[in-house]
């Protein structure tokens, strides 16, 4: 039991003997849910407001407080104040300190995981790449929120499915084909890879400005897709062979890996169904030639199922795959990690699953996050307005690599090390403000290793190893856990004791920021401890302790970065 659930715990038992006849008092999960930490240490190391109280006890706050202070016993806490309508707690530092201590030394890189989750299943959709496009910028948080995601549950005990939901159908690629048989060969393909059929593809689109039949002409070559021609779909398949391999070094680079690369094309012979289940239940109605599913009551717009010519839509293959995950896999929650823009979308996807009375629509939820831009201007394939995620990360590895040759030439293993420090930056770029944010993405600010950054903290993870490795060699006695009373200290080790409860909130929230604000916290909290304090040349014993809390401070940093996607160098 962690010392925020203790401390709520003894506060409920405190509240039930003074007013043993109160109804209406808050629960320990309660109390636990609004205990704080005062603005500034003097106030003490928590704080619980008394004002809810207020109506049950029929009391003023200020003499709740008071009254729970006179009664309040524990040696867990040193002493307790009340100041206006809050009482604050200054815990017994050195017990916070061995307590804290011998939890992350006894779990190591496990500190905060759980099996809250056993038994339960959780499918992530999410990156969703297009296929015939290279990996562009525009991509980045979806792949990161959702890999985070994916380990944040996985340490929290859930069984994850990863799904690629790839942007595999529709008739931009018959538009690709005839684009490739009219301008293209196969030898430049096969050398260029991608970035040929991202030429082709805007090719197409400028000539289809000055000549609008092209689009009737891609149109007929998708047509022959979803017929089945056998050439048609051989450079389908074909184009779709050369994207993934494309991805896959992006993916290496990240890495990033997925259970499942169904995409939209999987869901093609799994939608009849679906859409005769609409149909039985009285659900489609007829809007202008086109089914619809009717969303007036919900204030939205109708439900497209399928166009009045026939054709199947987005929301026709997300309703067959979200009733084929739910068959296959059982999910307790789907995530789907995909841009604000797609809201509308998400919200009539989940009522229309609703209306066909699954009982698990309320388990599907959109994980929304803001629009990624460049220096202002949205992203665009069709116009070639697009930056690769791939150049990003080779031109950040590079950059950390001129830097480790000025600063530390005789790193070994600089290429490695390089590569770790130049990923992690771009990542934790991406994931260091709130997912609803929108970015305008910048070189600059991107590879800037200086103040909160990604480097910065893999660095003070460096620091801790390095420490470490000077303590192996030294005969240290047991540890006096009263050398880690100072305020650097026990700051530091309130962060610490924290992190579980970070972990799960950025689980509950699908916020992996939380778990980045957190171990920069920390990494800036044990940079401030180890300038005002000496950790390897004090008194013996409370070296140790010092060591012991460098120790903590490693694993926690690690796992917290390994959460967001990012390594952690034990060298830089």
């Amino acid at each position: 039991m962690d010392m925020m659930t203790r401390i709520a715990t003894l506060t409920s038992e405190c509240l039930a003997s003074t007013w043993p006849e109160a109804q209406g008092l808050p629960t320990a999960d309660e109390i636990r849910g609004l205990l704080a930490v005062p603005p500034n240490r003097e106030m003490g190391d928590y704080a619980f407001p008394v004002f809810r109280l207020a109506k049950a006890l029929r009391m003023a706050p200020p003499m709740i407080a008071r009254t729970l202070c006179e009664k309040w016993q524990s040696p867990e806490v040193a002493r307790v104040e009340p100041v206006n309508g809050y009482v604050n707690f200054f815990l017994n530092r050195v017990n916070f300190a061995k307590e804290t201590l011998d939890a992350v030394l006894a779990q190591g890189e496990r500190f905060g995981s759980s099996d809250m989750g056993a038994g339960k299943t959780v499918c992530i959709d999410y990156s969703s790449i297009n296929i015939a496009k290279r990996f562009g910028v525009g991509h980045l948080s979806t792949t990161m929120i959702g890999h985070s995601l994916k380990r944040i549950h996985d340490f929290l005990g859930y069984k994850t499915v990863g799904i690629n939901h790839l942007g595999d159908w529709g008739t931009q690629f018959g538009k690709m084909i005839y684009a490739y048989k009219t301008w293209g060969t196969r030898e430049e393909i096969e050398e260029k890879g991608v970035t040929e059929l991202l030429r082709l593809y805007v090719k197409f689109h400028e000539e289809a400005e000055k000549d609008p039949t092209l689009d009737d002409l891609g149109r007929a070559w998708f047509k022959k897709i979803e017929d089945h021609d056998e050439e048609a779909i051989a450079i389908w398949e074909w184009f779709k062979d050369i994207t993934l391999k494309d991805a896959a070094r992006v993916y290496a680079l990240l890495g990033v890996e997925f259970d499942s690369y169904a995409g939209e094309a999987f869901y093609n012979d799994k939608m009849d169904v679906v859409i005769d289940e609409l149909r039985e239940k009285g659900l489609l109605t007829i809007s202008e030639g086109a089914s619809v599913v009717d969303l007036e009551e919900d204030k939205m717009p109708p439900c497209i199922i399928l166009r009045s010519d026939g054709a199947t839509l987005y929301a026709t293959r997300d309703l067959a795959a979200a009733v084929y995950r739910k068959n296959v896999y059982d999910f307790d929650k789907c995530l789907y990690v995909v841009a604000y823009q797609q809201d509308l979308h998400f919200r009539q996807l989940f009522r229309v699953l609703e209306k066909m009375e699954k009982p698990w629509a309320k388990d599907c939820v959109h994980v929304s996050f803001g629009m990624i831009s460049f220096e202002g201007q949205a992203f665009s394939t069709r116009k070639g307005r697009v930056v690769y995620l791939e150049d990003v990360l080779n031109q950040a590895m590079q950059k950390a690599l001129d830097i480790i040759n000025e600063k530390s030439p005789n790193l070994e293993d600089k290429e490695t090390v390089a590569r770790q420090v130049g990923i992690g930056a771009v990542i934790y770029s991406d994931l260091s403000a709130g997912r609803i944010k929108d970015i305008d993405f910048s070189f600059e600010r991107a590879l800037n290793f200086d103040g909160e950054t990604g480097p910065y903290v893999q660095y003070t993870h460096a620091r801790c190893c390095s420490v470490l490795r000077k303590a192996a060699e030294m005969a240290l006695p047991e540890m006096d856990y009263a050398g880690l009373d100072d305020d650097e200290a026990q700051h530091l080790l309130r962060l610490i004791s924290r992190f579980p409860d970070v972990v799960k909130d950025a689980a509950d929230k699908y916020e992996p920021s939380m778990i980045t604000h957190a171990v920069t916290d920390i990494a800036q909290a044990y940079n401030k401890f180890y300038y005002e304090h000496r950790v390897l040349d004090a008194e013996p014993a409370v070296s140790a302790a010092r060591v012991a809390l460098t120790k903590a401070v490693k694993d926690v940093i690690k796992t917290g970065l390994w959460l967001i996607g990012i390594e952690a160098p034990e060298r830089m």
